[in-house]
């Protein structure tokens, strides 16, 4: 039979209204007092009724995680990081997947509300209005994670993708490329990832070469797209580089110039973005922006946890940037 409240505060020889502070981490409790309940509750292995909780204090210890594609490597590594430190604090999560499906978004949105999470951790492949009104419709407290809004309304974890992308091309072209392809997500949607594309013109535009938009395709973050674009370029354009928007993307167009008989790095270099752990293990191995992914989750997991408890001021600053690096593998010329 399992554990009560009764029972952890008989074992701790405290009031069942002192089990219930510390349950519900109320700072009135001495430290002595907070250690033999705790104590008790391990012993006798005691579960607070969830379903209770929740209607007594309007909070479930459950957060929602919005991401656009599972498959995608990136995403699972800031999961890991949001998991970790849910479990310090004993937040449940609730993962769902929305295939960059803007309705399915806006539904998830509704039924993560309907569940009663505490709060929202986002990722997407497109910040629209839309989205962002139905997240002030729906009062959730949310976090920002890879992307941030034009207006900066909501608390976000980001890297300055911009910069990164322009440090990756200059990368390249220090290196004495004079055609640098790129390959990319479409320059007008709002997310991350279009600012790579923003961050690439502005380094051509800045140094001796020419922009030239015909060296540019853009597609999803999938191999395919890369291989396309090696397909569009070479049959067009002499290329000597290729700045690419994820991993995956160099990946696809590294397989299609291999199939055509041009070398990585010897006639073409090839600059990926992320740095999943496949860029460690292809052939060649990747030079690419490396993300903290593990780190933005787990700072978005607190800043969450602190919006969620009201405790917003205890934020150090509303709009993480975290650092990135460029990580020189074997796909470009030493």
């Amino acid at each position: 039979m399992a554990s009560s409240i009764k029972d952890v505060a008989r074992e701790a020889g405290v009031s069942i209204a002192t089990v219930s502070r510390v349950l519900n981490d109320v700072d009135v409790v001495n430290e002595d007092t907070k250690k033999k309940v705790v104590e008790a509750i391990k012993k006798l292995a005691y579960r607070p009724n969830i379903v209770a909780r929740s209607l007594k204090t309007q909070k479930t210890k459950t957060i929602g995680i919005l991401i656009p594609d599972i498959s995608n490597q990136f995403y699972p590594e800031i999961v890991r990081g949001i998991e970790d430190v849910a479990n310090i604090y004993d937040y449940n999560v609730m993962l769902c997947n929305s295939d960059s499906d803007l309705e399915k978004e806006k539904e998830y949105l509704r039924v993560l509300k309907e569940k009663m999470i505490d709060g929202v951790l986002y990722m997407s492949t497109s910040l629209e209005p839309e989205i962002l009104d139905l997240i002030k419709e729906l009062e959730l407290s949310t976090v920002l994670v890879e992307s941030k809004d034009e207006e900066g309304d909501l608390p976000s974890v980001t890297i300055d993708n911009k910069q990164a992308s322009y440090d990756a091309t200059r990368y390249l072209i220090d290196k004495g490329n004079k055609s640098i392809a790129y390959i990319g997500t479409p320059k007008n949607v709002k997310n991350a990832w279009s600012l790579r594309y923003f961050g690439y013109k502005e380094a051509i535009q800045q140094s001796e070469l020419s922009f030239n938009e015909d060296l540019v395709h853009f597609g999803d973050l999938k191999a395919q797209t890369g291989y396309e674009g090696v397909e569009k370029f070479i049959e067009k354009e002499n290329i000597d580089a290729i700045f690419c928007a994820s991993d995956e993307i160099a990946m696809g167009a590294i397989n299609a110039l291999r199939s055509k008989g041009i070398l990585v790095p010897e006639d073409i270099d090839v600059v990926g973005f992320n740095d999943l752990y496949l860029a460690s293990i292809f052939y060649p191995k990747l030079t690419t922006i490396s993300q903290p992914m593990y780190d933005m989750g787990s700072v978005a997991m607190r800043m969450l946890i602190k919006l969620v408890n009201n405790k917003e001021k205890e934020l150090d600053q509303k709009h993480f940037e975290l650092p990135y690096i460029l990580v020189e593998r074997d796909s470009c010329k030493k």
